[in-house]
Formats: C-alpha cells, sequence, structure tokens
C-alpha cells in the first residue's frame, strides 16, 4: 500500500523543465568565441543566448586585432603584444567556459562594450 502511494505522489507532482544545452544552443555560443560570425549564418542566429556571446566573441575579435596593431610598435609594441595576446586567449577561454554553462556573464574589461552592439534580426 506504500508502495502504491509513493508511486502516485511522484506521478502527481509536476517536474520543472530544464533546459538543456541544446536548447540553449550552446554549441553555438561556444563557436562563436573561435569564429564570432558562423552562429549568425545558421539558424541560431534569433536567439538571444547566441546573439550575447556573439557580440562578446565580436569585440573579443576587434581586441585581438587592436593587440596585433600594437605589436608593430617598434620595442614597447613588442613587449606588450605577447601579453595582450596571452590575455585574449584567457579571455576567449573564460568566454567558451560561460557558454558552456549556459551563462550570460560579460567578459572582463571587454565585455561591457558588447552591450553597444546591436544586432539584427
Amino acid at each position: 500500500m506504500e508502495k502504491e502511494i509513493k508511486e502516485e505522489t511522484a506521478k502527481n507532482v509536476e517536474k520543472k523543465p530544464v533546459a538543456t544545452a541544446r536548447e540553449k544552443n550552446t554549441g553555438m555560443a561556444i563557436i562563436a568565441y573561435i569564429v564570432f560570425f558562423i552562429p549568425l549564418l545558421t539558424e541560431a542566429k534569433g536567439d538571444a543566448f547566441v546573439k550575447y556571446h556573439v557580440k562578446q566573441g565580436m569585440v573579443l575579435f576587434v581586441a585581438w586585432i587592436a593587440s596585433g596593431f600594437v605589436g608593430m610598435v617598434p620595442l614597447f609594441g613588442w613587449m606588450i603584444a605577447p601579453l595582450l595576446s596571452l590575455a585574449m586567449l584567457i579571455l576567449m577561454i573564460l568566454g567558451i567556459i560561460n557558454a558552456a554553462n549556459g551563462v550570460q556573464k560579460p567578459l572582463p574589461l571587454i565585455g561591457a562594450f558588447a552591450d553597444q552592439i546591436k544586432l539584427p534580426g
């Protein structure tokens, strides 16, 4: 009797739907940090979670290009550019970890610039 009551109670308890990785498009969000425009070419472009990480990836890409230009400056730039590249690599890893965990957390130092970007769609 007790077993039947437990089974009946378990059936009546509503389970909250848990957002899976597939529902959040974490794969496309991760790709946004490697090649930011690829998710914009897929059907994931309408997902707000993916758009957030695309904007973060775009800002990271621009910052990485800027660090390359800094590296062209003789002496000072040659010393600073490897440190900037290492910092961009660390930021990319942080972004990938955030995307994989389903978190919309801005990247340190450059993440605030992503909020100013408006993507179509």
